[in-house]
């Protein structure tokens, strides 16, 4: 079965182009700002949309994640309001895919079955969920595949050769390779270590490769696009939101705006890259 994830990459494939993937979390800093970011986003440049899942203790966050996490939550977000934020972008948008990004912890309580019934009748694609391991795959990433909702799983510089297979091996979609050791948004990436972890990566799988954790520039995700198949950007979109509150927490006038400005920027560094490295 092919999904909306599938289907964007075999369209960047034909244009000659890598993707750019904009992360923001649901529900910051309030639903319907968080809606009208959503909706705004594939018009700024993003080809795939990962949405965060609120959650308490997002342990491999950094600052920036986190604190959008904590805002979301203190306004009152949960996991029902999040697919009926997609619900509502599908409404509008039935091509652009979605992948909600967090934790096992509200997907357990909400209960598997109903939650993957329930996110792809709302119109998600993906599911990524850093806490899982491959050892667990029988919780989650089974019956999610069996539903036919990807489920992407996470690589990372200490991923050596004799783990990748196990880590590739029920991975759909796409790999995200972290770029980095540690938590989102602590440090930069290097595009001639990515490179190399790219290709060595592809060794093992035929699945796109994006990379995330450490872009936060336009420059940057040029770097990263012209090696990879598509540059995340998350921790600098969340501290945009951030910038443009006022001190009751709610967006400016023209703040949604300038955050899509900004993604505009992101996806036009990561959109030229392979023009640039052509010419």
């Amino acid at each position: 079965m092919s999904t909306r994830v599938d289907a964007r990459f075999e369209k960047l494939k034909k244009e000659g182009r890598a993707g750019f993937v904009a992360f923001i979390t649901a529900g910051d800093p309030d639903v319907e700002t968080s809606f009208e970011i959503l909706k705004g986003l594939p018009g700024a440049g993003a080809d795939i949309i990962e949405l965060g899942m609120p959650f308490t203790d997002p342990m491999a966050d950094g600052p920036s994640v986190q604190a959008s996490s904590l805002r979301a939550l203190n306004a009152g977000q949960t996991m029902i309001k999040t697919l009926d934020l997609v619900r509502r972008f599908r409404k509008g948008d039935n091509d652009t895919p979605i992948v909600l990004m967090g934790y096992y912890n509200p997907i357990y309580h909400y209960g598997v079955d109903a939650f993957l019934k329930d996110a792809l009748e709302s119109g998600v694609d993906g599911l990524i969920v850093v806490d899982l391991p491959p050892e667990e795959d029988d919780e989650l990433c089974l019956p999610a595949l069996k539903a036919g909702v990807n489920f992407i799983r996470l690589a990372t510089p200490t991923t050596d050769d004799k783990r990748l297979p196990a880590v590739l091996a029920n991975t759909s979609g796409f790999v995200y390779y972290v770029s980095i050791t540690g938590i989102t948004g602590s440090a930069s990436a290097k595009a001639q270590d990515v490179s190399a972890s790219v290709e060595r990566i592809k060794r093992h799988t035929d699945l796109p490769v994006v990379v995330g954790f450490g872009v936060k520039t336009p420059e940057q995700a040029a770097e990263i696009a012209a090696v990879a198949d598509g540059a995340v950007v998350g921790s600098a979109i969340v501290d945009a939101v951030k910038a443009e509150l006022d001190e009751n927490g709610k967006m400016r006038a023209g703040g949604t705006a300038r955050v899509l400005g900004l993604v505009k920027t992101l996806a036009d560094g990561a959109h030229g890259a392979r023009k640039a490295a052509a010419e």
